[in-house]
């Protein structure tokens, strides 16, 4: 309420002093600088910052120190309070502030320990984040706040929207820390909690920091293309190539082209192995705490604590999902192995040849290539980088009414980072900032993510912080002689990644625990996964997907037709390879304990070969298993938002003008991204689609239900 009336009291100080031409001046030209932003910020009530970026491992120590400093004394007042006279300011709203400035720091943190590149920097940053989180986890533990919170609460306040979500979700945090029980089980809590926190902070470091590389003679190579193979870093030698298992896209090309399936298994071997020697260990140690910290709590299972506050609400229903849809593809999943089998037999002259884990990605490309005559690598020449970057942008301006201004950052961590200024594109107001960090290098964070640095949130003094964050990714670099290209899976990854960008940018929850991508895990991921259908569109395609050797050369129609065909033609193997993660990570949270942890890399080998593929021998795919923190017990939540996102496409598809539809844009806008967590997203998607979600569309993507047939807009958009 506060920020609405500022804002509408900075805009009628504006109309007394302007004329409707200077304001758009004011308002609607480009923000040249961060300071120009900042100051533009201001007249709306709002504050806009960048990241005071930590430089040498003394500040990031200082950082943790004062970080600590303030927020004991902030729990002290709250603590200290007259029980007599408490108000939802000083108890509830007060705790939510504090966790904003403690996110900020960690967010800082975190983020320096992913994509510094110095070394020395990264390993401070981990140990701080490690006292920091350990910390933190104590602030639920706090005694004399709890009580003050709790005799707030039973004061029966007259509380409404978020500000009654609010409380209610934080009586529930201290539930689940373990509040209600004797001193002794909730000392145990904590004390666990703590380790859990290093340890995982342990297990991403060692995923972020591990390598693997092989090399190759040029002539084990045939079929991998030539300008991938000489590239600098590439090409060792004058016959020889060398190939790191852990950079994503590397690892891609060996396993999509390789015709020689020695060289595939053997990368696929190395991919399995990542980790392992550093986090097989942690494994189990993590599974334990998680279990004992579970059962003190009075769950029956890790899975089930932390699938409670989520959509899904418990692990049984979450595992019947994937199980259930699982089965459901199998015959699909049968018929499509079938067919790689008699490519395989075709190739080796066996006609017995079995498929193995390390042949599927080769044989859906072959599959592509033979059936479909389409050529992933030969299409990256439509898909240039920036070219993609700036199509992207038009597009989201467009449907989201926004605009976005490249502007000098105070400070870059590489010299090709990038920063933008997001505003409204009707009035004018700064909405948020972005970096861009989107190549590959040595000690960076290896896959795709958006990193939340700044979280919006309603401050105390009225003002609205607006929020910062960060693309981190890993797309292929630039060469000398062309530029980056991107592959059409990676243009479909870019677009979901700054879906997740927008999902932050555009909030207008009033704390931060509901702001932006904070809501619940398992929902997350959908509206980002919806914007994936924007790729295979032709309309969208052709507003920027042009060859960089002759911009008038669009993808043909056809050739989109055939992508969206072969994309259907291995879907089963797609699915099923998601759901064997999803089921591994849900079992191992279900069944594993302290007198099993020994074996869960053996059990989650199991699950993961029962579902998909057999694993490779001798491997442990868990410890390079990015989502085992994090995501733990979540990994459902990508199929589970997939069938959210499905439908919510349909608003799209339905519209007159389909993806670029600025009306349904501003539906997803207003009724998803902007509220985020604040109230509960069923509602949130039921007044973005008009009614309660369906999961027809997800069962016919996947070929499970007939695919309907329609008029509206048919022609554009991508079948289902």
């Amino acid at each position: 309420m506060v920020v609405q009336i500022g804002h509408i009291l900075s805009l009628m100080i504006l109309m007394t002093s302007c004329t409707v031409a200077d304001r758009k001046k004011t308002f609607q030209t480009p923000i040249r600088s961060l300071k120009e932003a900042q100051a533009r910020a201001e007249h709306f009530g709002a504050v806009l910052d960048v990241p005071a970026f930590e430089t040498t491992p003394e500040a990031i120590q200082r950082l943790v120190e004062r970080t600590i400093q303030t927020g004991n004394a902030a729990l002290d007042e709250i603590a200290h309070q007259d029980r007599s006279r408490l108000t939802f300011d000083d108890t509830v709203r007060a705790l939510d502030d504090l966790h904003h400035m403690i996110g900020t720091a960690a967010n800082r943190l975190a983020f320096l320990k992913e994509t510094s590149p110095n070394a020395e920097l990264r390993q401070a940053a981990t140990a701080a984040l490690k006292t920091l989180q350990e910390w933190a986890v104590g602030i639920e533990y706090r005694e004399d706040v709890y009580q003050v919170i709790r005799a707030y609460a039973e004061t029966r306040p007259q509380l409404f929207g978020e500000d009654a979500k609010l409380l209610e979700e934080t009586l529930r945090d201290y539930r689940r820390a373990g509040l209600h029980l004797p001193k002794p089980q909730r000392d145990r809590v904590e004390q666990w909690r703590k380790e859990l926190a290093r340890l995982c902070t342990d297990f991403d470091t060692h995923v972020t920091q591990a390598r693997k590389v092989l090399t190759f003679r040029r002539s084990e190579l045939e079929g991998v293309p030539e300008s991938f193979l000489d590239q600098p870093g590439i090409r060792s030698g004058p016959d020889e190539c060398t190939i790191q298992v852990n950079v994503t896209w590397q690892y891609l090309m060996i396993m999509e082209n390789a015709r020689r399936e020695e060289v595939r298994r053997r990368v696929e071997t190395e991919r399995y192995r990542l980790a392992r020697e550093n986090n097989a260990e942690l494994v189990g140690r993590i599974l334990t705490l998680r279990d004992r910290i579970a059962k003190e709590l009075g769950y029956a299972h890790w899975a089930d604590y932390q699938i409670e506050p989520k959509m899904a609400k418990t692990a049984a229903r979450a595992l019947s999902f994937l199980q259930e849809t699982a089965a459901a593809l199998q015959s699909k999943f049968d018929e499509e192995k079938a067919l790689f089998q008699a490519m395989k037999a075709r190739d080796t002259g066996a006609p017995n040849a079995a498929v193995h884990i390390w042949d599927w990605r080769y044989y859906a490309n072959q599959l592509r290539k033979e059936r479909y005559q389409v050529d992933a690598e030969q299409l990256r020449v439509y898909f240039p980088y920036q070219q993609v970057l700036e199509g992207m942008f038009r597009i989201y301006q467009r449907i989201f009414e926004l605009r976005f201004d490249p502007i000098e950052p105070p400070w870059r961590w590489v010299p090709e980072v990038q920063l933008y200024a997001v505003s409204d594109a009707i009035t004018g107001e700064p909405l948020g900032l972005f970096y861009l960090d989107m190549f590959p290098r040595e000690g960076k964070f290896s896959h795709f993510a958006q990193f939340g640095l700044i979280e919006g949130k309603l401050l105390p003094d009225g003002r609205y912080q607006r929020p910062t964050v960060a693309l981190v990714c890993n797309f292929p670099p630039p060469r000398p002689d062309r530029p980056s290209l991107l592959s059409h899976a990676e243009v479909e990854t870019l677009f979901h990644e700054f879906g997740h960008a927008m999902h932050s940018i555009l909030t207008r929850a009033k704390y931060s625990r509901f702001a932006g991508t904070s809501v619940p895990r398992d929902f997350v991921e959908a509206p980002s996964q919806m914007l994936e259908n924007w790729v295979w569109d032709k309309t969208v395609l052709d507003s920027f997907a042009a060859d960089y050797r002759d911009p008038s050369r669009k993808i043909p129609p056809e050739i989109l037709q055939q992508l969206k065909e072969a994309k259907r033609a291995s879907i089963a193997h797609f699915y099923r390879r998601q759901f064997s993660f999803g089921i591994m990570d849900l079992v191992l949270h279900m069944q594993v304990g302290e007198t099993n942890a020994s074996e869960a890399i053996v059990l989650g080998n199991r699950v993961l070969s029962e579902v998909f593929y057999p694993v490779p021998e001798n491997t442990a795919f868990l410890t390079y298993f990015g989502h085992f923190t994090g995501y733990d017990a979540g990994y459902y939540g990508y199929a589970w938002a997939d069938v959210i996102a499905a439908d919510m496409a349909t608003v799209f598809e339905q519209a007159p003008e389909g993806y670029l539809d600025v009306t349904a844009g501003r539906r997803l806008r207003r009724e998803i991204y902007e509220p985020g967590d604040s109230r509960d997203v069923n509602l949130s998607v039921e007044r973005f689609l008009g009614r309660p979600v369906r999961r027809e569309p997800f069962l016919r993507e996947l070929g499970i239900l007939p695919r309907e047939t329609s008029t509206a807009h048919r022609d554009e958009a991508p079948e289902k």
